[in-house]
């Protein structure tokens, strides 16, 4: 049975991972920052432009976040499991990007966060992303999502994807 201080956890730390999404759709890198410690390690893909080390650093690398006019990051089947002062997340991200022309670009992916409590919250110490999928014009080179393999003599279902 899960205790009541895990609960509350829970809730704070899927607060930070939510509110990560909100701060970045409203280009508030200031406010977003404060959700990282001050050594934070993030890495979006192999990319050197999309790797930071600190929290200064990471601000700066998601100034590049303004080529886009408009984004809608939403998180979805968000995980969590609180070991003391420490935590490791996982999220399903969803993130719509729209061009200044107009055309839109979006991304499926995951994010692996480890959290550490910080005085009467937590603070995101590490994030790693990897990609599910995109369309549109989401030319971001970030490393994909596992999958398990099918079974060996598998065959699709026939008629099923018209």
């Amino acid at each position: 049975m899960t205790d009541t201080r895990t609960l509350i956890d829970t809730a704070a730390i899927t607060a930070v991972l939510t509110n990560y999404c909100r701060f970045l759709d409203r280009m508030d890198l200031t406010s977003l920052g404060r959700l990282f410690t001050p050594d934070a390690k993030v890495i979006y893909g192999p990319d050197p432009r999309l790797v930071a080390d600190g929290r200064d650093a990471l601000m700066a690398s998601l100034a590049r976040m303004w080529r886009w006019k408009r984004t809608a990051h939403h998180l979805a089947n968000v995980r969590v499991w609180v070991e003391g002062d420490t935590a490791t997340a996982e999220s399903a991200v969803h993130a719509w990007h729209e061009a200044a022309d107009g055309s839109d670009a979006e991304i499926f992916g995951l994010y692996h966060d480890r959290l550490v409590r910080a005085g009467d919250g937590w603070l995101i110490a590490e994030r790693r992303m990897e990609m599910q999928g995109s369309r549109g014009g989401f030319r971001v080179p970030i490393p994909p999502a596992h999958r398990e393999a099918p079974p060996l003599g598998w065959t699709p279902p026939e008629g099923l994807d018209r």
